[in-house]
């Protein structure tokens, strides 16, 4: 007996049915069973109604039928897995000479012309052929009068019908479901789907969700390639249904999809969605980038290198390849393109050319990253201030948008303005209220980035080569250390160029003013720290900055490291919202 539950096709051998009559004049029978909706099954049609009906109607005194076997689809399975039992059951009767097929209804054994046409052609190759609809008392065989196969061709042509309003209701139901601003089918990993039928939505599952926003964390570094990704989110925990790895595919779409970060896509379309957002827009769109580059991305490897795909040549721009040789990494261009660079560097020698340009980012006390926070701290004065303003002009365009949005329906119904030029203009308003939405609201979170994003850049770059020279840093965490100070360094002739990140360009032209003024006034008392001096680091001087007199202060313990990854999260969803700490 074969079932169809879900996705899964379920075989039994096939098994005597307790009514059937060995006796070999009877003519053997095949039955097909079919539901395609929870409602018809609740009414009545369920499987075994049918099953249960079938087998009846052949054990009739008058029948003489003997069922050698059941084909049944539920009402779970996709259109492909039913087409793929239908073309079963055709083949299997072909293949035993089994002559007769019973059924319950037309509908219920085809619903288009292209299998309507495979029963027809069944029935013409043999006379004994026959199918029996018994609930509409209808038998059609080769030599059938006209108007039972009259009726034959109605019942087709009507489920036909049936099938094409189905679809019809349903995607109406499904763009209502996105005009509302929820997803017609299940939500992705994180989230779940509560509420009754006609109104459910989609909240945050706290079970995956964690999972999930690591799994971005960790792409958004650079250092993981979605292969890598699989072994490191499986260590973590993430299981699929049945408890094994998430694979590469169903990763790169996860973080692929717009939904974690408020949006939803459907059939190629992105539409404004009501659910929660897993993740910031900025982490969401960081991944994006990554997963979109044709270079740069770390390829799985048993031994990973600290510097893989962190280099490129000089001359040439290629990436630089790194090969173990001896029980050491060595560098050297991959010559892809005409390139004369030839000679080999060792990752030792490389790592003493750029713990230089740590330092040269590096605060040199803690009075200086202690008098950083306060001065961040009074800062926020000033951001409030610009945070309230910026509120008000939002919500300004907002309302604009909406007014805008009705006249042009009015004048669409009115007729004063084309369909063409009110879509457009509707399309306009649409998206700079959505872009005005998005700006409310991340507002509120950019005064808590702004100052624990500027804190911790200069709390890494006093701390960034102690932690890459400790014993305990594995390569990831190298990696995570570099890809936060550096960018897109270049290797040529031997010699290494580091282009620092935005935020360490900034610490660049910082440092070197601040730190020779705190190693003049050691002794100086602390008091007030005017936000002027945060916001115009080029115009520093010894006036303009008060210096704590103890530096016994304990240093924070929380700066990025595998073992303590949340602030690492924090810097990389904020990196972009610290530019006032920029110069100019």
């Amino acid at each position: 007996m074969w079932q169809l539950f879900g996705e899964t096709m379920l075989g039994q051998p096939d098994r005597p049915f307790k009514f059937m009559n060995k006796n070999p004049l009877k003519n053997k029978a095949v039955v097909y069973c079919r539901v395609s909706s929870k409602e018809q099954e609740e009414t009545g049609y369920s499987l075994p109604a049918q099953e249960k009906l079938l087998v009846e109607y052949s054990e009739r005194e008058n029948k003489n039928f003997q069922v050698i076997k059941v084909f049944s689809v539920a009402e779970s399975a996709s259109g492909s897995k039913q087409r793929k039992v239908f073309s079963e059951m055709m083949e299997y009767m072909r293949k035993n000479k089994i002559p007769v097929l019973l059924c319950e209804k037309v509908d219920r054994l085809t619903r288009n012309l292209k299998e309507a046409v495979m029963v027809n052609d069944w029935l013409a190759e043999d006379d004994s052929r026959s199918i029996h609809f018994v609930k509409q008392n209808l038998v059609i065989d080769k030599n059938a009068k006209s108007d039972e196969k009259f009726r034959w061709d109605i019942e087709i042509v009507l489920a036909k019908k049936y099938i094409s309003n189905l679809s019809e209701e349903v995607k109406k139901g499904q763009v209502e479901k996105l005009a509302q601003g929820w997803l017609p089918t299940k939500p992705p990993l994180g989230y779940k789907t509560i509420g009754e039928k006609g109104r459910k939505i989609h909240v945050i599952d706290d079970t995956k969700a964690l999972y999930v926003r690591r799994m971005f964390e960790i792409y958004a570094t650079g250092n993981y390639s979605t292969k890598a990704l699989v072994d490191v989110m499986h260590k973590e925990g993430l299981r699929n249904r049945a408890g094994k790895k998430v694979g590469k595919s169903r990763i790169h779409d996860l973080l692929s999809n717009p939904f974690y970060s408020g949006k939803m896509q459907w059939k190629d379309e992105v539409y404004p969605g009501k659910q929660e957002p897993l993740i910031q827009k900025e982490l969401f769109e960081a991944v994006q980038v990554k997963l979109k580059r044709k270079i740069g991305t770390p390829m799985y490897r048993t031994h990973l290198p600290v510097f893989k795909a962190m280099l490129r040549c000089g001359e040439c721009e290629g990436t630089v390849t790194w090969e173990l040789q001896k029980g050491h990494w060595y560098a050297h261009c991959s010559h892809y393109r005409q390139c004369k660079q030839k000679k080999y560097v060792r990752q030792e020698a490389v790592e003493e050319q750029l713990f230089p340009y740590f330092d040269k980012v590096a605060p040199k006390t803690e009075s200086v990253v202690r008098w950083l926070e306060k001065a961040l701290k009074e800062s926020h004065v000033d951001e409030i201030k610009y945070n309230s303003s910026k509120r008000e002009e939002l919500n300004r365009i907002v309302a604009t948008a909406d007014r805008r949005i009705e006249e042009a329906y009015k004048d669409k119904l009115d007729g004063n303005m084309p369909a063409d030029v009110c879509k457009k203009a509707i399309d306009g308003s649409t998206q700079e209220k959505e872009d005005a939405l998005d700006s409310l609201k991340t507002l509120a979170e950019t005064r808590t980035a702004y100052y624990e994003a500027g804190y911790a850049i200069h709390e890494l770059a006093m701390k960034a080569k102690d932690i890459y020279s400790s014993p305990k840093a594995t390569n990831d965490d190298k990696r995570l250390l570099l890809s936060y100070v550096f960018l897109n360094n270049t290797l040529q002739d031997s010699k290494i160029t580091p282009n620092y990140t935005l935020a360490f360009d900034f610490l660049l032209n910082w440092m070197p003013r601040v730190n020779p003024i705190f190693a003049q006034t050691k002794n100086l008392a602390l008091s007030e720290v005017s936000s002027e001096t945060l916001r115009h680091p080029h115009g520093i001087t010894e006036n303009s900055i008060e210096i704590p007199a103890s530096e016994s202060s304990e240093p924070r313990n929380n700066f990025r490291t595998s073992e303590n990854p949340r602030p690492i999260s924090r810097f990389e969803d904020s990196d972009l919202k610290s530019r006032d700490l920029l110069p100019g």
